[in-house]
């Protein structure tokens, strides 16, 4: 690990002037990612701001009947707040499905949205990267990609995002609040990420002088029919094969509403709105969620490794969209799939 300087930010206003005067400097709240990478020598900056003391941990009521988030609430206080083990059950479903409890007590919700990938190959300073080193290649591509992604791939990068809780937040179409130096915006979750493209390197669209400040959830949190489904090679402390996050909202028999986002399918959380909408206005049928499926997954594409991830996605929507019609959601306490 090479050396670096530290400082702690005052409040959010110093936290972005110190952030803006040095581009080399990188925000440090629970470290549960940037720690693993310095140590790795993939990331280098040459100076830490800490911003864990900054006022950004409670989790409240909006105007509009949402919740607001503070960005440094610990993954396992969310996880476990009323408001959102009630009204947002799929986001703690999601949230206890990832990592371990103790790397839950120290990330940040804030952080959580900026993981970066955990491609073998971006941790190997050894082997070209385009995220690491845009223009050196990709040795996914060519070489062992059974966890790689299978949508909006280029050639540049077939890297997938490894967070559980950005799916189920893309789901509910949440919204990320940043600050800089122009001052505050909002922006859609689903446009927080990118697709790598042939800029890789660039996993979201916070600039780099910005901080998250909060995340926001719409008043709607299809508490009664959900589910984050989970598909790994062991039922604990491992990143997704293929996730989805999945709700239903019902009138009658009919389906009035739909949501679904898949993970560790591609560079982002997969949402497919189109799907959603022909969703609207059919029956629960296993014949329906095949077929919304199979136009999720019309332009998949496997590699030589992860093309066994197309026919896992299918099954794993399926199986999601039928415990969410259910009203049977995936415990994260038993793992076992049902």
């Amino acid at each position: 690990m090479m050396n670096f300087t530290y400082a702690r930010a005052t409040d959010v206003a110093d936290a972005v002037r110190q952030i803006a005067a040095d581009s080399s400097a990188k925000f440090i709240a629970g470290g549960t990612n940037l720690i693993d990478l310095m140590k790795e020598d993939v990331e280098r900056p040459t100076r830490l701001i800490d911003i864990s003391r900054l006022p950004l941990r409670t989790v409240e009521e909006t105007q509009d009947g949402g919740v607001r988030i503070g960005a440094l609430v610990p993954n396992s206080d969310l996880a476990w707040h009323p408001l959102i083990e009630q009204r947002y059950p799929i986001v703690s479903s999601a949230i206890l499905a990832g990592a371990s409890q103790q790397l839950r007590n120290m990330a940040s919700t804030g952080g959580n949205l900026l993981q970066r990938t955990r491609c073998y190959y971006f941790y190997d300073t050894a082997t070209p990267c385009n995220k690491r080193e845009p223009g050196s290649g990709c040795s996914a591509i060519d070489g062992f990609n059974r966890m790689h992604a299978i949508l909006g791939t280029s050639d540049s990068c077939i890297a997938t995002h490894p967070s559980d809780m950005c799916v189920a937040l893309a789901a509910l179409d949440a919204k990320v609040l940043v600050s800089g130096p122009s001052g505050e915006r909002v922006i859609p979750f689903t446009d927080f990420h990118r697709l790598p493209g042939d800029e890789p390197q660039r996993d979201t669209n916070l600039e780099p002088n910005e901080i998250i400040t909060a995340i926001e959830l719409p008043a709607k949190g299809f508490s009664t029919n959900y589910t984050y489904l989970k598909i790994r090679d062991r039922l604990s402390y491992a990143f997704a094969l293929v996730s989805v996050a999945a709700a239903l909202e019902f009138d009658g028999n009919r389906i009035k509403d739909a949501r679904l986002a898949l993970g560790g399918v591609a560079h982002k959380p997969w949402r497919d709105t189109a799907v959603e909408a022909s969703l609207r206005g059919q029956t629960a049928t296993q014949e329906v969620f095949m077929r919304a499926a199979d136009v999720l997954l019309r332009n998949a594409r496997g590699f030589d490794h992860n093309a066994f991830k197309i026919n896992l996605a299918r099954r794993t929507i399926v199986r999601a969209f039928a415990q969410a019609a259910l009203g049977t959601p995936q415990s994260q306490t038993d793992k076992t799939i049902r």
